[in-house]
């Protein structure tokens, strides 16, 4: 008989649940295994703390110096761009040493003093995912990698055979199959504000929030480096986890033409809580 089985595992800094129909027993077992491994693998190759990282490498290697990378980092790296150029900058990976600054992130193990001017034009990617810095910078990919480990679970869900499945990452979460499922946004990590967002079928949902954040803004603006609106929460819809968790930075740090622009071209939908004016729905997805 096809099994619904649901398993969770701590992940990416928060706990991962993961959830697969239409399967067997044993095969749903091995795809929810597979899946927790493929997330484990993107932390690895993303991870600003471990030493071994593909961003660590790229921080202890020279200005000039071609740093062969993982192909996930590389695509996530792509992703990340295209976002930046939609975002005319305002979402962009090269902030990490204002966030270091900030106290959000740790110093990482670099040589190099990052070069203000820098930013994510100063990030080269070349064929064979090859990367290579202009300038000395340091990279971030937090405000993206998590929403690319919860697509590359579902597509291992999705090859498994599975008829209907769901990853949540704390605040990434993407679901598929016929059966829609109703979504709850949350503001705050610990409010109990509420919105029932739309109806969620195959499709992600991503949030972020400057809420309890203190002094650190884990979010700035990519060109001002300006920290993102405090106590705020955005949730964006969109048909890809990455996307959706990427764009939450757009519309928290940018101004609203940038926001408009950005989520017409991926056919988003994002909702904004304020504390003066509650939720508020700025785009509904195409």
């Amino acid at each position: 008989m096809p099994a619904c089985l649901r398993r969770a595992r701590p992940l990416l800094g928060t706990i991962v649940q993961i959830q697969v129909e239409g399967l067997g027993e044993a095969d749903a077992l091995a795809a929810l295994d597979a899946a927790f491994a493929e997330i484990a693998r993107v932390h690895r190759c993303m991870s600003f703390h471990e030493a071994d990282s593909d961003l660590s490498r790229i921080h202890r290697a020279a200005p000039g110096t071609v740093v062969s990378v993982d192909q996930r980092t590389a695509e996530v790296l792509h992703i990340a761009q295209n976002v930046e150029l939609l975002s005319h900058g305002v979402f962009n990976v090269a902030v990490a040493a204002r966030l270091v600054a900030n106290g959000c992130l740790p110093h990482p193990a670099s040589p190099f003093v990052p070069d203000p001017s820098a930013c994510w034009r100063d990030v080269e990617l070349l064929p064979e995912h090859g990367v290579r810095l202009l300038k000395p910078l340091w990279l971030d990919l937090g405000g993206i990698a998590k929403g690319y480990a919860v697509d590359r679970a579902i597509a291992i869900l999705q090859r498994s055979g599975a008829t209907q499945g769901g990853v949540n990452a704390g605040g990434d979460l993407r679901v598929f199959g016929a059966r829609a499922e109703q979504v709850w946004l949350r503001q705050g990590q610990d409010s109990a504000t509420l919105l029932a967002a739309v109806e969620l079928a195959n499709a992600a949902v991503a949030t972020s929030s400057s809420v309890d954040a203190g002094s650190c803004g884990p979010h700035v603006h990519g060109v001002s480096r300006a920290p993102a609106r405090s106590d705020t929460t955005v949730s964006v819809v969109a048909e890809s986890c990455v996307v959706a968790d990427a764009l939450t930075k757009v519309v928290l740090a940018g101004d609203a033409a940038v926001t408009a622009e950005v989520l017409a071209a991926f056919g988003a939908e994002a909702s904004v809580h304020e504390p003066a004016i509650g939720w508020t729905r700025l785009a509904r997805a195409a």
